[in-house]
């Protein structure tokens, strides 16, 4: 399990595994329905990413998102 804390931390998970799985941008935004546009600024670490966006492509990409209270 990888631990994210950031949005730039986020965006380097899902730039490593499109390239490990061989996935061009342009291919993955195709397979999530989002833009190359928004992939590119979503693997740049932009902020204002649409969360269903982004769950669309983690979720193309085989990444699931765990959310757990911290203590």
């Amino acid at each position: 399990m990888t631990r994210v804390a950031n949005v730039g931390e986020l965006a380097s998970l899902i730039r490593f595994e499109r390239r490990k799985q061989g996935i061009t941008q342009a291919e993955l935004a195709g397979l999530s329905g989002v833009g190359v546009t928004f992939l590119s600024q979503l693997e740049n670490g932009k902020e204002s990413a649409e969360v269903g966006k982004v769950l669309s492509v983690l979720t193309m990409l085989g990444i699931d998102l765990v959310a757990e209270p911290r203590g």
